[in-house]
């Protein structure tokens, strides 16, 4: 495989509004639909990350103008860029659908941060496209506050994510169940390529096309990859960077109890960054099967799913690679699928190592013992004998690890036991945890005292909808410093109160 031809950088105008490159649809015009986002009739500014308009090289002073804004809802196209909506595929539910893509959102381009490194800019709720299928094209301010603020959590957590840098209303309603003030978000991702992306690349049977692709994502993602060797080497070196950071990614979620909540394979990227925030949320307390959307009936996507919902998809991207993990090779022929299996197989047996990995370390930094050499046996154990007791107890799985801390600095049951309904066993637990040292400095470092607690999340985004702010950029405060307590804030490290009930989710199309 040889490296795709790049495009010069983008650069200021001198006047605040900013270039953008094309590389994307220059390189994979097959998976480009050149499009224009519809006009939003009022435009107004709802939200702009300031702090990440200065990491892109933009100008905060120019997006708050009206160019700027209108910039953002991609009405305004500066000179030399050309907005494209992306073809893709996917497993959506475990059906396939051969052809998907940007239905209400477009690709208006690639910006260059001063450091070099290249991003996405792209729109959410900006209108039909050709590949639309029937919906409206619109997104409502509530959904998109909503990525806006977990994204944000995320990113503050060390959780690789897209990052919302501007919700801005459109003054034009959006039918939903009742009628709904509408919005657009402008994010920012290291790419938006998928496995959907391979999927749709793989099933036109152009391999020309599939080659390009796979070079594009080792370019612009696992560089590392192109020093592999062979074609089909790099190939295979692509398929397990994809996999060890995907393992690391689902690890992540787990460990901080986020449910991504619509995990198709147009979900899954290629860099290993959490996308989509539509049915996403946080458990309160620990359940594996806790799922919130309202479209995931069986639960295919539940918290404690994750990881081997994963594991499927990754499978799905390995299919998809199987021409080229043999091209140019003697198995490249009629038997060379047989070949080509085995390697992708061979590379799919890692993920479980990986994950597992991530996990136990993790889980060693959240008790508080990373510092032990080996014991491995005997932390899993613990691990196990932990959650076991707080599923059985439903206990709050964010509190659980700051009240251990507390417990460790104490060396003492006493700030933990109460959560607990199994005092006994809990004590038990506790005894044999505390005879190993636990770190709370350690643990306070990794274990989040403010996440995105849904009753918060809806309160603020319910504000939102009525055109007041406030709430929703006090809990944007908080979760962007998650670790550090602060007085004041004590609702916001509380698990929901009783009467908010039963929580579901919904992808807002």
């Amino acid at each position: 495989m040889s490296a795709p031809a790049t495009t010069s950088t983008a650069t200021s105008t001198g006047t605040g509004e900013p270039h953008l490159t094309h590389a994307f649809a220059d390189a994979l015009p097959e998976l480009a639909v050149p499009w224009k986002a519809a006009p939003a009739p009022h435009p107004q500014l709802l939200v702009l990350d300031e702090t990440l308009a200065a990491e892109l090289g933009l100008d905060p002073t120019w997006l708050r103008s009206d160019d700027g804004v209108r910039f953002l809802t991609g009405e305004h196209v500066p000179a030399g860029a050309h907005p494209v909506a992306q073809v893709y595929a996917g497993h959506q539910f475990g059906g396939y659908s051969p052809r998907l893509g940007d239905g209400r959102a477009l690709l208006l381009g690639e910006l260059t941060t001063p450091d070099g490194t290249p991003r996405d800019l792209h729109l959410k709720g900006s209108g039909r496209t050709p590949l639309s299928r029937g919906g409206d094209g619109l997104a409502a301010v509530g959904p998109m506050l909503r990525e806006h603020v977990i994204s944000s959590a995320m990113h503050a957590l060390g959780v690789p994510t897209t990052r919302a840098l501007a919700v801005v209303a459109t003054g034009r309603d959006v039918q939903r169940e009742v009628v709904l003030p509408g919005a657009v978000l402008a994010r920012t991702a290291s790419s938006h390529l998928r496995v959907g992306s391979f999927q749709y690349a793989r099933a036109t049977g152009d391999l020309a096309l599939l080659r390009r692709l796979a070079d594009v994502a080792i370019a612009r993602h696992h560089p590392a990859a192109a020093a592999a060797g062979s074609p089909p080497e790099q190939a295979r070196a692509l398929l397990d960077a994809v996999i060890a950071a995907q393992a690391d990614l689902v690890a992540q979620w787990l460990l901080l109890g986020f449910v991504h909540g619509v995990m198709n394979t147009d979900n899954t990227t290629i860099s290993g960054e959490t996308i989509d925030y539509g049915p996403c949320a946080f458990i309160d307390v620990y359940d594996p099967a806790a799922s919130f959307s309202s479209i995931d009936h069986a639960g295919r996507y539940a918290y404690g799913a994750q990881p081997g919902v994963l594991e499927w998809n990754l499978a799905r991207f390995a299919e998809t690679l199987l021409p080229l993990l043999v091209e140019g090779t003697e198995d490249d022929d009629a038997s060379g699928s047989d070949r080509a299996v085995a390697i992708a197989t061979e590379s799919l047996g890692a993920y479980r190592t990986r994950f597992a990995a991530a996990w136990r370390s993790g889980m060693r930094r959240k008790l508080g013992l990373a510092h032990l050499v080996g014991d491995d046996d005997a932390v899993d154990q613990l691990v196990t004998d932990l959650l076991r007791l707080a599923q059985t107890d439903h206990v709050d799985h964010t509190g659980l690890y700051r009240r251990l801390a507390d417990a460790a600095r104490a060396g003492s049951t006493a700030p933990a036991r109460d959560l607990f309904l199994a005092r006994e066993a809990f004590d038990a637990w506790a005894s044999r945890w505390l005879a190993l040292a636990p770190d709370a400095a350690a643990m306070d470092a990794v274990n989040p005292l403010y996440i995105p607690r849904n009753h918060l999340v809806e309160e603020a985004l319910a504000a939102g909808t009525n055109g007041d702010l406030d709430p929703l950029e006090r809990l944007v405060d908080i979760v962007t410093h998650p670790y550090a307590e602060r007085a004041g804030w004590e609702r916001y490290a509380e698990p929901a109160p009783d009467a908010f009930g039963p929580y579901t989710t919904f992808c807002g199309t």
